[in-house]
């Protein structure tokens, strides 16, 4: 479709299309929306790239994601944008919702716009079904692994994540530990059971108790630890599998008469400043350096485009960052 076409249907000039393409000249308001619903009807787009050689290099990655609210996505794809640079990727994000038939219209749509690659990513960690391999782009899973290991998928290291949480406490001699985690179903509360178990084992050391598991919330911190007290076990390391159950045994344990760090030291998971930095005292955590994790996904996803290197098939890992703060 051409400028000719959208101002035959709309009954203007080809010179009055392009200005309301462009966003330019005086023209009315009902003649603007005129020509937008000429174009529409047309399924017209402007090609600005054929008539700008300045944008003849710039990328276009489309972002399929089920993470609503941006918790996790907004910052991996902060960090994707650092890697590409400012000005050499425009991004179309779709938000899919957890809905099938949502996500099989975005992906249509991408193919459809032509875009240079596409990531992949939600809110849970748990591997999701593989969208298939017959597209003209290259797909990366970021954050949340595609269940095909045929599939090219990046994540966090979630037992190595474990593993550091629980190395510090052990480095400031805290070796009577609890972990209080969310739902056992979950593929990252697993994973971060089995790092904590195994580092403590490499210090022929054990938990005091069996792993607290419930749900994702500041209540159950509080409850779960509250309840190691009640039951008397003596405890001076308290490994939280993210910052809300930290800040929620830092609650209980506070309210119990127990001193953090002095009595009982917590570390928690994720280092969202808005909770860590407000709890009282403040938390230790462990970064799972979602923008770097942005930044290498960029990186993997441009090669692919570039034909430089095809993106490695399987689940690669990215390690997190140890934040030292008061409470541990």
């Amino acid at each position: 479709m051409t400028l000719s076409d959208v101002a035959g249907i709309a009954g203007v000039s080809v010179g009055t299309v392009s200005k309301v393409m462009n966003g330019t000249g005086q023209l009315r308001p009902a003649t603007r929306v005129r020509v937008m619903k000429a174009a529409r009807t047309l399924g017209f787009r402007p090609s600005f790239i054929r008539h700008d050689p300045g944008l003849a290099e710039l990328l276009t990655i489309g972002v399929v994601t089920s993470d609503s609210y941006g918790r996790f996505t907004i910052p991996l794809m902060l960090g994707a944008e650092d890697a590409f640079g400012p000005g050499q990727v425009s991004v179309l994000m779709c938000d899919a919702r957890d809905d099938p038939v949502r996500e099989d219209f975005y992906i249509r749509f991408l193919v459809q716009r032509r875009v240079d690659g596409v990531i992949v990513t939600g809110k849970s960690t748990d591997p999701r079904p593989s969208l298939g391999r017959d597209f003209p782009f290259p797909v990366l899973y970021a954050y949340q692994p595609s269940e095909d290991p045929a599939d090219s998928s990046i994540v966090p290291d979630h037992a190595g994540v474990a593993e550091t949480a629980v190395e510090r406490l052990l480095a400031i001699g805290r070796e009577r530990i609890v972990h209080i985690t969310g739902p056992l179903r979950q593929t990252v509360v697993r994973e971060r059971i089995r790092g904590t178990v195994d580092t403590l084992a490499r210090h022929g050391l054990g938990l005091v108790d069996e792993p607290l598991s419930r749900e994702w919330s500041e209540r159950w911190g509080r409850e779960a630890v509250c309840d190691v007290l009640t039951r008397g076990l003596e405890v001076d390391g308290v490994f939280c599998a993210s910052d809300e159950l930290a800040r929620g045994a830092v609650t209980g344990l506070r309210e119990s008469g127990v001193r953090v760090p002095d009595e009982v030291a917590v570390v928690g998971v994720d280092n969202w400043s808005v909770l860590a930095e407000a709890a009282r005292p403040p938390l230790t955590t462990v970064d799972l350096e979602l923008g770097r994790l942005g930044v290498r996904a960029a990186q993997m996803l441009e090669d692919a485009i570039r034909g430089r290197r095809p993106l490695p098939r399987g689940v690669h890992t990215l390690p997190g960052t140890l934040v030292v703060r008061e409470s541990a």
